[in-house]
């Protein structure tokens, strides 16, 4: 079935240019049995949730026909790059790195750009040489790439939980910043221009007008949220509705962005609904799944936020998530959809939009 989708589909790749903006997405890597992390096949928890399945079919991540075909569907979409979920494990190293190395096999110089979210919530990194060891696998493999992801010509890294890296750091006694100088350091070393640095951060004071600046990265954003703040955690209720969630991130766009000394590259959510990881802690959270409807008044909040932050936002945005199946964080063409997700992206910043 697989090999019939993709000779019929792969029709579809015509690219979109974006007017003034640049947008991504975040691309969650689990969908393989990975002994050291997944030890059972992932797709098993989905099934269940037959509308979820993609238009793919429960299929082999790391497959270069599939990683081929996503890529064309990125770029018919008018998505400028998309983002891998990258992980490094303790005693293991690089782990879930099929789909990464299934798309620099496959995507052609003018594909979507590529990039990294480090998932560092893994008690990583645990001393300065395993640092170091990370940012050389990066330089090595990733930073030279024409087609990584740069901003003023730093191959772009996003960092998931910044205040992990701040507790890992002091761990072995340095701190954020000149862990963070150092890795651009050995860029610079390796005839780079540097490394552009991302934080995920809420819109809360301390880290966006204090923390994040003085650790020395260069810009904000953030991988989803569950509420909107403006300015504290104040304990408020996670969203039990997709136009909630939507309000939420308003509310947290707009604080940033008036409160920060750092660009703001806007985080985007397809929605939320974890029912087949468990749940979340809040069940009615998971009533936050949106549909392609809701999601193109979501899409033109974030396109309109974007217009009156141009330089703040730089014009780009990174979507939550082309693939987090078991979060509801999906935009990959899927059995109930379709193409609707990838259609909105399309409707509202295509050329000429």
């Amino acid at each position: 079935m697989l090999r019939v989708l993709v000779s019929l589909l792969f029709l579809c790749g015509t690219a979109w240019a974006g007017a003034g903006s640049q947008i991504g997405v975040y691309y969650f890597p689990g969908w393989k049995i990975a002994p050291e992390i997944i030890k059972t096949d992932p797709w098993d928890k989905i099934r269940p949730y037959p509308d979820r399945e993609p238009v793919l079919g429960w299929y082999p991540e790391g497959d270069d026909k599939v990683a081929a075909q996503q890529l064309t569907w990125m770029k018919s979409a008018g998505l400028g790059f998309v983002v891998y979920d990258w992980y490094w494990l303790n005693g293991h190293g690089v782990s879930l790195n099929q789909a990464i190395d299934a798309y620099r096999r496959v995507a052609p110089r003018d594909a979507v750009q590529y990039s990294i979210l480090w998932a560092n919530h893994s008690n990583v990194p645990s001393s300065l040489k395993q640092f170091d060891d990370i940012v050389d696998y990066w330089i090595d493999k990733y930073f030279k790439d024409p087609r990584f992801l740069k901003i003023d010509g730093k191959p772009v890294v996003f960092v998931f939980n910044p205040g992990f890296l701040a507790r890992d750091a002091k761990g072995f006694g340095t701190p954020v910043a000149d862990l963070l100088n150092r890795a651009r350091q050995k860029a610079r070393n390796a005839g780079l221009a540097g490394i552009y640095f991302v934080a995920s951060t809420q819109a809360v004071k301390e880290p966006v007008v204090q923390g994040l600046p003085s650790d020395s990265y260069d810009a904000l954003s953030a991988y989803n949220y569950h509420s909107g703040l403006s300015g504290k955690d104040d304990g408020r209720s996670m969203s039990r509705s997709y136009t909630e969630l939507t309000d939420g991130y308003v509310e947290s766009w707009k604080w940033i962005l008036d409160n920060s000394s750092l660009p703001y590259i806007l985080p985007i959510t397809s929605g939320w609904d974890k029912r087949p990881w468990g749940g979340s802690a809040d069940r009615l959270h998971d009533n936050s799944a949106g549909d392609p409807a809701n999601f193109i008044a979501h899409l033109k909040a974030a396109k309109d936020m974007m217009s009156k932050y141009p330089g703040k936002t730089m014009g780009m945005g990174v979507i939550c998530c082309w693939n987090e199946f078991g979060e509801g964080s999906y935009i990959e063409p899927s059995k109930k959809y379709g193409f609707q997700y990838l259609d909105a992206i399309k409707d509202v910043f295509g050329k000429g939009k």
